[in-house]
């Protein structure tokens, strides 16, 4: 069976929530199955690109107070906000096999001052504790409880580039792949990468217990059901799983092979049938939002745009989306317009569209200023 392009743009549209809006967070989270939090400003610049009227508090209110929306160490290493009842299913999925490797690296790391594996996991079980103690903390705060936390260590000494700094970061970075801690409010505005903590378990009781095989099979379904039809290879990527796992995990669902355009692909089989062609739309998308990191292979929306629109580590910067494909970029400046650049002929209609959504991007954002953390060339050029 073919499911080419047209159609594939069609369910991104409905799916991502870009052609009809009116999303809260936990919309959004829900339909992208998580959403990218590495940098901070794009949590909230994704929810309020799926949103009719834009909603800072409420995103606030779901994460911090409601707790509806959760963020977490999970697919590829990276930090995402997820929906709450997804927590354990990512944590069995991928946070395991994430915080096995950081362990893995950070013994190996240790050993080069006399430490071991069993010291690291007592600093663990006494950060954990006095995190307990405490209810929330800062990093600052954990390691007056913990002195261990202040352990140096030497990072590329033989290289310009070399530094030295403590354990604090990596610890903290490895209770929370493993499902022990959780990062909190931040110390400062939305913008904030800055964190408090708190236990998971305060923070999110009653969680449903998955196995590994159990979670891998979920999170699969529902990333095909966002993100099909695709090709295996990128659910794979996206998950930062083995080929092995992957196989795994599709077999546990039973997809069915599609031709995606002459690119081999599988979808769910109760989702085959065509989906209606949506209105035109547009979206201004942020950096690294969920909808363009969601595959691997972009030809299908990208065209020939990525060397503008992406970094050298595959990183995407702030891009403008047409009708289920990137048509250019935009950036923000220093005082405070939101400008666009448009890569290819898209007809008078469709620019006025996309001049009135920067519009309303920069009303948003009043007087803050947001700068990608991953910075391309297009945005560069843009924002100087």
């Amino acid at each position: 069976m073919n499911i080419g392009i047209g159609q594939r743009r069609a369910r991104l549209a409905w799916r991502h929530l870009l052609a009809v809006r009116g999303a809260t967070a936990v919309d959004a989270a829900e339909a992208m199955v998580a959403l990218h939090a590495t940098d901070p400003a794009t949590v909230y610049l994704a929810i309020v690109a799926r949103q009719r009227v834009a909603d800072g508090p409420g995103t606030e209110r779901a994460l911090y107070e409601d707790r509806t929306v959760v963020r977490m160490l999970g697919m590829r290493r990276t930090v995402f906000v997820v929906p709450a009842d997804l927590v354990p299913v990512v944590q069995e999925a991928c946070g395991r096999d994430v915080a096995a490797r950081l362990r893995r690296g950070l013994v190996q790391h240790l050993g080069q001052v006399g430490m071991t594996g069993a010291w690291l996991s007592e600093v663990e079980d006494a950060v954990a504790a006095a995190l307990s103690a405490r209810g929330s903390a800062t990093a600052a705060q954990l390691a007056e409880d913990e002195p261990r936390l202040r352990t140096p260590l030497v990072y590329a000494p033989d290289k310009p580039y070399g530094a030295t700094s403590f354990i604090t970061t990596r610890v903290l970075g490895l209770l929370a792949a493993d499902g022990r801690i959780v990062r909190g409010r931040p110390r400062g505005s939305w913008l904030s990468g800055q964190y408090s903590w708190a236990m998971l378990d305060d923070w999110l009781p009653g969680r449903a217990d998955w196995s590994p095989e159990a979670a891998r099979a979920c999170l699969a379904r529902r990333w095909l059901t966002t993100f099909g039809p695709a090709p295996v290879t990128d659910l794979k990527w996206w998950a930062g799983w083995s080929m092995a796992q992957t196989k795994k995990a599709l077999a546990d669902i039973g997809p069915v092979e599609v031709d995606l355009d002459g690119v081999a692909g599988v979808a769910l089989a109760d989702d085959l049938e065509p989906v209606p062609e949506p209105e035109p739309w547009v979206a201004l998308l942020s950096g690294l939002d969920s909808t363009p990191m969601g595959w691997q292979s972009r030809e299908w929306f990208l065209g020939g745009h990525g060397p503008a629109l992406f970094d050298r580590s595959g990183n995407v910067g702030p891009t403008v989306w047409s009708d289920g494909r990137i048509v250019g970029g935009w950036a923000q400046r220093r005082s405070g317009d939101v400008v666009v650049e448009v890569l290819e002929d898209v007809g008078k209609e469709v620019m006025t569209a996309v001049e009135a959504e920067a519009a309303r991007l920069q009303e948003w954002l009043g007087a803050v200023r947001v700068t990608p953390r991953f910075r391309t060339p297009l945005e560069r050029k843009l924002s100087s």
